[in-house]
């Protein structure tokens, strides 16, 4: 069963797993199972995906429950008044912060402004030789989009050339390979923590979190970070499930 961390009459949340496409797509065949599917015959309602996340992207993912709810909320993310947060393990040393605007093109060959801002959490360094490199570094970044274009956080981490570990294909191909070999690990280390917004009907203000994955935690601790593990807040108006 999907994690529902929110719910109530007119929407729900849930705490998308790595690996799981959102709804049907023509470029992954491979599979018939989707979110929208699981969560429409787990509380027996027709859903609409507000947003998307990538198949490789855990964490928070929005769903209506009627089309005005829909059109509500998207035009929040169209005038940019969400704020959405990722947590991401990169490779190398990333600045204290930064911004990275870059344009990027989509599917149809047409580009697109894109903006990320993104802050370090923490740097890390291993005892373990890779390369030319007799130790390995690691940077836990929190990013925040303001726009929201198709793999914008992969691309962009890749562009200043800290990219996302496990990422294919914007990602380093030797040091995938490196995970797996040697952590088995097969999934991207990339989590949407947070979504902020408000209440289509209540307006209220809503804070939807999302906990770490078990095998993003395990990598954490594999690469000694010692940055303590988000607790989810509730900081909206809640529901009872």
């Amino acid at each position: 069963m999907l994690e529902i961390i929110y719910q109530d009459e007119y929407l729900v949340a849930i705490n998308k797993p790595n690996g799981l496409l959102v709804h049907r797509s023509p470029i992954a065949s491979n599979t018939d199972v989707y979110a929208v599917q699981l969560l429409r015959d787990q509380i027996n309602q027709y859903v609409h995906p507000v947003h998307r996340l990538d198949r490789k992207t855990s964490g928070v993912l929005l769903f209506a429950l009627n089309k005005d709810v829909l059109r509500e909320i998207q035009e929040q993310f169209a005038n940019k008044s969400t704020e959405k947060t990722y947590w991401a393990i990169l490779r190398g040393f990333t600045a204290s912060e930064g911004t990275i605007d870059y344009a990027l093109t989509n599917d149809k060959g047409k580009e697109q402004e894109a903006l990320t801002h993104y802050k370090t959490l923490e740097h890390t360094e291993i005892d373990l030789a890779f390369g030319k490199h007799h130790t390995s570094r690691y940077s836990l970044v929190e990013a925040k989009p303001v726009t929201g274009r198709m793999h914008q956080l992969r691309k962009h981490f890749a562009h200043i050339l800290h990219p996302i570990i496990g990422d294919r294909p914007h990602g380093c191909n030797k040091q995938n390979k490196l995970f797996l070999e040697k952590w088995k690990l097969t999934n991207m280390l990339l989590h949407a923590l947070k979504l902020e917004l408000t209440h289509p009907i209540t307006k209220k203000p809503l804070c939807f979190e999302a906990k770490l994955p078990a095998e993003y935690i395990r990598m954490m601790e594999a690469l000694e970070f010692e940055y303590p593990h988000p607790e989810p807040t509730d900081r909206s108006d809640k529901a009872p499930l």
